[in-house]
């Protein structure tokens, strides 16, 4: 299936972000899906991702936070000189992308049996929160004399 945003590139402005992550899964393969993980609200500005990574110590994960992505690794030595009669248990090496929206975080990492739970917060700067502009009611601003301030100066 092909995905073409132009139509909405023409009429509108500052989403060029938005088309491209949308373009670049659109045009993507097979989805990986090892391992698995759950995405949960927890409050309105709060986030929680949690993956299953059974078998995985906490020195095999790296989670790496930059802007506007996470990236969650994990990297297991291959045995060789292991004798499986049947190997059912994934132990592979893995990588998880998440792109995050604009100001959300990592609040908090852990590993407890066999999940690595990572809380996410959207923390939204002062200056770029609504403000609420109060309207005020009197007398109708007076008319501004400008001929004093021309005679000092012609002074």
């Amino acid at each position: 299936m092909r995905l073409d945003l132009t139509p909405y590139r023409r009429s509108t402005i500052g989403f060029d972000r938005l088309f491209d992550l949308l373009e670049t899964n659109a045009r993507a393969s097979a989805p990986e899906n090892y391992p698995p993980f759950n995405l949960e609200r927890v409050a309105d500005d709060r986030y929680r991702i949690t993956l299953a990574v059974a078998g995985f110590t906490r020195d095999e994960i790296e989670i790496t936070a930059q802007q506007n992505l996470l990236l969650v690794a994990g990297r297991k030595d291959e045995r060789d000189n292991a004798n499986f009669l049947h190997v059912g248990i994934a132990n592979r090496s893995f990588e998880r992308r998440f792109e995050l929206a604009d100001f959300v975080l990592v609040e908090d990492a852990r590993l407890n049996d066999g999940l690595l739970v990572i809380d996410l917060v959207r923390e939204v700067p002062e200056a770029m929160k609504p403000k609420s502009i109060a309207i005020r009611t009197g007398a109708p601003l007076a008319a501004v004399d400008a001929a004093p301030a021309d005679a000092a100066q012609a002074a």
